[in-house]
C-alpha cells in the first residue's frame, strides 16, 4: 500500500488548488491507488482504473440501499443537516439501482435530445446577447457576465423557473454545492442546509403550480412522466430539480472560465482557434480535458475490490481522480501539452457509466455558443487581469475573469 505522506497532494492549499496536475504525476508514479489519511480515502489516479471503477457496481454512490450507517461502518450525518441529506439522497446522483435506474427512465422521458436539440438557437441567441453586452460595455467579469447566466438561464428557462425568480438560484446552487468539498466545515453545512430549504420550498410552490396549470417546460413533463404506474414523488421532483440545476451549470461555468483561462496563457493555440472556428468543437472537448471543472468523484467500496494486490475494503471511499485520469500519458500523447486539435480524446470529465452526466449534450452545446459568440463578436477579447481561483478543489474554478475587448 502506498502513502502520501511524502507527496504534494494537498487539496487544501491553494497552491496545489492552482495546479494539482504535477502532484497528479506524481501519484500515478507511487501507484494505482494510494491511501489518503486526512480524508480516509482511497485515491485512484490512473485513468484505466478510473474508468472501469466508474462502471464497476461492487462500488456505489450510496451504500443505503444495502447496508444501515451502523452495518457500514459510519455515522449517521447530524440531525441538523437532514434538509440537506433529504434532498441530496433523493437525486439520483445519489442513487444506485432500482431506483437510480427507476428516476433515471422518468427522467429520460421528459429530458430527451430532442428537448435539448430544440433548445440550440435560444442558447446561441442568449449567448450571443451577452457576448453583444461585454462588448458594448468594453469588457467586464466573464465569469459574472457571461459564464454564469448562460448556463443558469438554460436550465431555469428548461425547467420553467419565471425569470423574475431566478437571482437566488445560482447562490443556492453554490451553498449546496459546498458540501461536496472534502472536509466540510460546520459553516459550510449550514449554508446548504438552508439553501436545501429555500430551494426546496420554492419548487414545492412551482411543483404546485404546474401540477395546476402544467406548461411545455421540463418541470411540467417531470410531473407528468410516468411510467408501468411509476412516477416521481414530490421529493424525487425536487431533488432531480435541484440536481439539473446545480450540475447542470456548474461544471459549464467553471468550464468557460477555466477554458479561457487556459486559452490566454497558450496564445498560439488561441490564435489557431480565432484563425479557424471549426475547431470550437474539439477545442471544448481539449479544454474539459485539460483543466478538469470536476476534479474528484467519489464511490463507496459495497464489496471488497482489489487494486493491483491492494484489497480495499467494504466500507472504504475511493476517491477517483478525474483530473489526473485526463493527463494519463498511458491514454493521451502529450499530455500536459493544449491541442485544440486532438482527435483522440476519451476524457472523463462528464463520468461515465450508470452516472454518466445526463446534461452532457447540454454543457456541450452551451459551451461551445458561449466560446463562438466570443470568438465572433469579441475577437481581440484578452485578460485584463490575473485572476484567482477559489480555494475549493473538487468543484475546481475561479473567483472571476476580468477580461477586455
Amino acid at each position: 500500500m502506498a502513502a502520501v505522506d511524502d507527496l504534494s497532494f494537498d487539496p487544501w492549499d491553494p497552491a496545489f488548488v492552482s495546479d494539482p496536475y504535477p502532484a497528479y504525476a506524481e501519484l500515478r508514479e507511487r501507484g494505482r491507488v494510494i491511501y489518503f489519511e486526512p480524508t480516509r480515502q482511497w485515491l485512484v489516479p490512473r485513468h484505466a482504473d478510473v474508468s472501469a471503477l466508474l462502471r464497476d457496481r461492487r462500488l456505489g454512490r450510496t451504500y443505503q440501499h444495502r447496508f444501515t450507517h451502523e452495518d457500514f461502518g459510519r455515522t449517521e450525518p447530524p440531525p441538523e443537516q437532514e434538509p440537506f441529506h433529504t434532498l441530496n439522497d433523493h437525486g439520483m446522483l445519489d442513487l444506485e439501482p432500482p431506483d437510480h435506474t427507476r428516476i433515471r427512465r422518468l427522467v429520460s422521458k421528459a429530458f430527451t435530445p430532442r428537448t435539448v436539440e430544440r433548445l440550440k438557437p435560444y442558447v446561441r441567441r442568449l449567448a450571443g446577447e451577452l457576448v453583444d453586452r461585454l462588448v458594448r460595455e468594453g469588457g467586464g467579469d466573464l465569469l459574472h457576465d457571461v459564464a454564469e447566466p448562460l448556463p443558469v438561464a438554460v436550465i431555469a428557462e428548461m425547467l420553467g423557473i419565471p425569470e423574475a425568480d431566478r437571482a437566488p438560484l445560482r447562490p443556492w446552487s453554490a451553498d449546496i454545492c459546498g458540501m461536496y468539498e472534502l472536509n466540510p466545515s460546520e459553516q459550510t453545512a449550514a449554508k446548504a442546509v438552508r439553501a436545501s430549504v429555500e430551494f426546496s420550498d420554492y419548487l414545492r410552490e412551482l411543483i404546485a403550480e404546474r401540477r395546476k396549470e402544467p406548461g411545455e417546460d421540463l418541470m411540467s413533463g417531470l410531473i407528468a412522466a410516468h411510467d408501468e404506474g411509476d412516477r416521481l414523488t414530490e421529493q424525487e421532483l425536487i431533488s432531480t430539480a435541484v440536481l439539473l440545476l446545480n450540475a447542470g451549470h456548474e461544471a459549464t461555468v467553471n468550464a468557460t472560465v477555466n477554458g479561457w483561462w487556459t486559452l490566454f496563457r497558450h496564445p498560439e493555440q488561441l490564435a489557431a482557434l480565432r484563425a479557424d472556428h471549426s475547431l470550437v468543437p474539439s477545442a471544448v472537448e481539449e479544454l474539459m480535458r485539460y483543466d478538469t471543472p470536476l476534479q474528484l468523484f467519489e464511490r463507496w467500496v459495497l464489496d471488497d475490490i482489489e487494486i493491483d494486490g491492494t484489497v480495499v475494503p467494504r466500507g472504504a471511499e475511493i476517491a477517483m481522480l478525474f483530473g489526473s485520469a485526463n493527463h494519463d500519458p498511458a491514454v493521451f500523447a502529450e499530455p500536459d501539452r493544449l491541442d485544440l486539435a486532438r482527435a483522440d480524446n476519451p476524457h472523463i470529465s462528464f463520468s461515465a457509466g450508470i452516472h454518466y452526466c445526463i446534461g452532457a449534450p447540454l454543457a456541450r452545446i452551451e459551451l461551445a455558443a458561449s466560446m463562438t459568440a466570443l470568438l465572433e463578436r469579441a475577437p481581440t477579447l484578452s485578460l485584463a487581469a490575473e485572476p484567482r481561483r477559489k480555494p475549493a478543489f473538487v468543484i475546481r474554478g475561479l473567483e472571476g475573469l476580468s477580461v477586455t475587448v
